[in-house]
């Protein structure tokens, strides 16, 4: 990523930011909530929250996450409080930290999506929320052989072809309230889950 940051916006803003915005317009998330976004990247996605919403984003790039930090200077994004180098398998903040936890193109590209999966159900608050949007493959039909044929070259293009929803339910404290395919074609899909009320104990308990 720190040689593909200078070209990243270039290639994802068209493709991505559009359903990036629809995305978090429609998750009506309330006035003063604090959010924390996993693979911030450039900060693409920031300019997409609104201003009554306090945001910390993560990334594994520098570089990427100094191009974040200039856009935030220049757009004035001054409800970014944060923008941290840091492992999403190893999220450096308190339980229970965070209203609402997103990950959009995410699970795919991590060496362990279930233990980040595990921290992003931690680090959200009980009756908070957890968004992904993520590519999930498929085992029939024509997109299943595709991606099926694309797996052995997940290393070179950067992210798993073939990623089954399975590894991504894996939090018994995390409850699935909605799940649905995105525009165009429906190659992505967001998932949203809520976490439930005496999950704080449950881990207090381990």
């Amino acid at each position: 990523y720190a040689e593909f940051s200078h070209l990243y916006d270039k290639i994802f803003q068209r493709i991505f930011f559009p359903r990036i915005r629809q995305v978090i317009d429609e998750l009506c998330i309330p006035p003063g909530a604090s959010v924390l976004e996993l693979g911030v990247g450039t900060g693409l996605s920031l300019p997409a929250y609104g201003k009554h919403l306090e945001i910390v984003g993560i990334d594994l790039s520098p570089e990427m996450l100094d191009k974040a930090r200039a856009r935030v200077a220049s757009d004035g994004l001054d409800n970014v409080t944060g923008l941290h180098e840091m492992d999403a398998g190893d999220l450096a903040f308190p339980d229970a930290s965070f209203d609402t936890v997103v990950a959009m193109y995410v699970m795919t590209v991590v060496p362990e999506p279930e233990k980040v999966m595990r921290e992003l159900a931690r680090v959200a608050k009980p009756g908070g929320e957890v968004i992904l949007v993520n590519h999930f493959s498929q085992e029939e039909g024509v997109r299943g052989w595709v991606e099926r044929r694309m797996a052995p070259f997940a290393d070179k293009i950067g992210w798993r072809p073939v990623f089954d929803v399975s590894r991504v339910l894996v939090c018994d404290d995390l409850e699935q309230v909605e799940s649905r395919a995105l525009r165009p074609l429906g190659l992505f899909t967001m998932m949203r889950f809520v976490k439930k009320a005496n999950a704080q104990h449950a881990i207090a308990a381990e």
